[in-house]
């Protein structure tokens, strides 16, 4: 983005408040020192070329398990950071859609599918075979990462030079209206927010990154993986933008809909979703 980060800030902020959206959003960012907050614990290296080998030690991975989503459910309480990096990814996908590693591990293609009985695996019954869910995960290729350490915290929470590659709102279905309705508004195509299948975190990196690379301005509505609910409000859905989307969002907020009547009208159902919730009195 070009616009420094106090200025990103002011006008977060003010979409935030024309939205009604109450949460400040996570910003990605990639490091090269372990951050603060909320990461995996010390558990198997995952990745092919070990798993080829024959050298994952399937029972510790199960054991030290780590998902990215639920340790950001964690940073959100705490308003600090969640990571995951190569040495420790704590997840199959999350190590994949984060770009840390590449190639994907075969075992996630019967893992989301249907399963391996030999590995004694029941699949999670996501994607109908292992061929379909392989065939995803060539599409949802995301660039190799940067740096050891993939980072996700408050906007806020951004120093120095630091500049989000993609940005994620949370909310339920009111709040987001407003982001939908800014994101078409700052393209012009009506199909500027995709839905795609995945993880969690590809939701919130994977997508947004495979589309920045493509050089398209697509927004990425997530929440959809049951697996990932559990880190994530009831009802609550993900609202992720690359970088140059969320700019051009910024730079037209003022001309679009949300400071005008239908933008009231969204504030208004957006307290009222916070109220019956109990989360606003």
């Amino acid at each position: 983005m070009e616009a420094g980060m106090p200025d990103m800030l002011a006008k977060t902020r003010r979409l935030m408040e024309l939205s009604g959206i109450a949460e400040m959003p996570f910003g990605l960012v990639y490091a090269k020192e372990r951050p603060e907050g909320f990461g995996p614990k010390d558990g198997e290296l995952l990745n092919r070329v070990r798993e080829e080998q024959g050298l994952v030690d399937w029972k510790k991975m199960r054991e030290t398990f780590s998902c990215l989503v639920c340790k950001l459910w964690l940073a959100r309480k705490k308003r600090t950071a969640a990571w995951i990096s190569r040495e420790q990814c704590g997840c199959m996908g999350g190590g994949y859609y984060t770009g840390l590693y590449s190639p994907w591990m075969r075992t996630i293609e019967d893992y989301v599918s249907t399963g391996n009985p030999v590995m004694g695996m029941e699949g999670e019954r996501y994607m109908p075979s292992p061929a379909s869910m392989r065939a995803f995960l060539a599409e949802c290729s995301p660039p190799p990462a940067p740096a050891p350490y993939c980072v996700l915290k408050p906007l806020d929470c951004f120093s120095g030079e630091e500049r989000p590659l993609v940005v994620a709102f949370f909310g339920r279905f009111e709040a987001l209206c407003g982001l939908f309705s800014l994101a078409v508004f700052a393209t012009g195509d009506a199909h500027a927010v995709q839905t795609p299948f995945g993880a969690g975190c590809s939701s919130l990196v994977g997508w947004p990154l495979v589309y920045q690379a493509r050089g398209e301005l697509k927004a990425v509505l997530g929440g959809f993986d049951p697996s990932q609910r559990r880190g994530m409000k009831p009802d609550e859905m993900s609202f992720a933008c690359p970088a140059a989307l969320y700019a051009k969002m910024l730079a037209c907020l003022e001309e679009s809909a949300l400071p005008r009547q239908a933008g009231q009208i969204l504030r208004t159902r957006a307290r009222a979703s916070r109220r019956a919730w109990g989360e606003e009195a």
